[in-house]
């Protein structure tokens, strides 16, 4: 095989690669060998346009020219003019209107007075998207339906005699009025009629109209007094659904149509039951295969942190990190290697600062402690402590008379030197009685001195006072 065969080989496979990723984007909505589409309108199963194509025959669509364009024309001659797998179909319904010249009937704009839409046992009127819409200055008009249950009726009225009360874009009830659509209506017929047959507002409102409108679509102003009478058609809502039964009663008999990675949905506008693909999944749950997986990867919107990327699974996606970065627990973000390596660090050295911080503080209290000690022993020998050991240490017992008690141990003797425990007073201080830890009365005497040059008399006479046994204190 030549270089240009080889060539020809890769575009075409090059081709078909491009088809298949063109093809798992598009979604089949027809069932296979079958048209999808009338004329600009795409036909998605369970409709279709000839008999195997749809799902039964109250399904099966029209596609025609008779009224212009080429439109598909479902039941009841409803012209469709589009299609939801969400269990919507959007219509045209002709209106109800009565037209008068000079107080007569007017056959030519007249030939709707009374409207009857028949949409199928598998079709409703939208109770949701639709309003029953009477407009006129000499309009009364009735919505009438028949049900299993019963028939009913509802109706409006909107009478004036100019227009100075009415405002654009408000059908409140002057010139315009309006009601909710009751659910569950399969045949509807609409009436209009007229009071005085237009005898009185003839001049700016010929004709009174009634119809069924979806709600976004019809805004009401003063032209519609007049422009009305040269348009045939509404658009409003239908909802759909398939059979009569319930998710509960169907999803397991032969009957059930939804297909794989879809879920049942009961209809909350009549009877039957709707399809509905799973999350993550898109496309038509009609079909067998009609829901397929979907890239939600493609969605700029997901993984979209710093460092994240999407894995795209069946019918979910996960975010995963790149290349140098990891996954942070704790926060749920993907944060770089570098980052990792810098919060060690900084912790590192934060445990350093606090164990450096403990370790000074320590050693601080140490010094601290050993100054104090000094401290009380120059105060200890500065008051003469030391020339009382040296003496006491002399006289014979002096362990069994004489002690030195530290400061703490005196004030609590003392009461903290309370007055009221005052014996006396001497030259060299004052004399407490004092009452030791094991219950021993002693005299406690608390030096005044201020010269130092006195401090050995004061001594001396405790050593004197010390064969009385008498506790002493020192400033230390």
């Amino acid at each position: 095989m030549g270089f240009l065969g080889i060539l020809v080989q890769v575009t075409w496979v090059a081709v078909m690669l491009s088809e298949l990723a063109a093809a798992a984007i598009a979604f089949p909505i027809a069932k296979p060998h079958c048209p999808d589409k009338c004329g600009d309108v795409e036909i998605p199963y369970p409709f279709g346009l000839t008999n195997g194509c749809s799902i039964d025959r109250n399904f099966l669509v029209n596609c025609t020219n008779s009224f212009g364009p080429t439109q598909p024309i479902i039941l009841g001659g409803l012209t469709a003019t589009h299609f939801s797998l969400e269990g919507q179909a959007n219509v045209l319904a002709y209106m109800a209107k009565d037209c008068y010249k000079q107080g007569v009937l007017d056959p030519d704009l007249s030939i709707w007075t009374s409207v009857y839409l028949n949409s199928g046992p598998n079709f409703t009127v939208s109770s949701t998207q639709n309003k029953f819409v009477v407009v006129g200055c000499d309009t009364y008009a009735y919505l009438n339906t028949q049900q299993d249950k019963g028939n009913f009726s509802t109706g409006c009225v909107s009478v004036c005699e100019n227009t100075w009360y009415i405002v654009n874009g408000s059908c409140s009830g002057v010139g315009c009025c309006q009601v909710d659509i009751p659910n569950g209506m399969n045949y509807v017929t609409l009436e209009s009629l007229s009071f005085s047959n237009h005898a009185k507002v003839g001049a700016f409102n010929p004709c009174g109209y009634a119809f069924i409108s979806q709600q976004t679509k019809f805004n009401f102003s003063i032209d519609s007094l007049q422009s009305l009478q040269h348009q045939k058609e509404m658009p409003l809502v239908l909802d759909w659904a398939i059979g009569t039964e319930t998710c509960k009663d169907v999803v397991n008999k032969s009957s059930y149509t939804c297909g794989g990675n879809s879920t049942c949905i009961d209809s909350d506008n009549g009877s039957g039951y709707r399809c509905k693909c799973m999350e993550g999944y898109q496309g038509n749950p009609y079909l067998h295969l009609g829901c397929q997986d979907i890239n939600e990867c493609e969605n700029s919107n997901h993984c979209k942190l710093p460092g994240q990327k999407c894995i795209n699974g069946l019918g979910n996606f996960t975010c995963s990190c790149i290349k140098g970065y990891h996954l942070d627990v704790s926060a749920g973000i993907c944060v770089t290697n570098q980052s990792s390596r810098l919060v060690t660090l900084l912790v590192g050295i934060g445990i350093s600062f606090m164990v450096a911080l403990v370790c000074s503080s320590w050693l601080y209290l140490i010094v601290k402690k050993r100054q104090l000690i000094k401290l009380k022993q120059r105060f200890f020998e500065q008051n003469g402590g030391l020339i009382l050991q040296q003496k006491l240490s002399k006289q014979e017992n002096s362990a069994e008379t004489t002690k030195i008690f530290t400061m703490k141990e005196l004030k609590k003797a003392t009461n903290n030197y309370d007055e009221t425990l005052i014996i006396g007073q001497g030259g060299f201080g004052t004399v407490y009685k004092g009452i030791l830890s094991n219950n021993r009365i002693v005299a406690i005497k608390k030096s005044k001195i201020g010269d130092e040059s006195q401090i050995e008399q004061f001594i001396n006479e405790v050593v004197v006072l010390s064969k009385l046994i008498i506790g002493m204190w020192l400033n230390y």
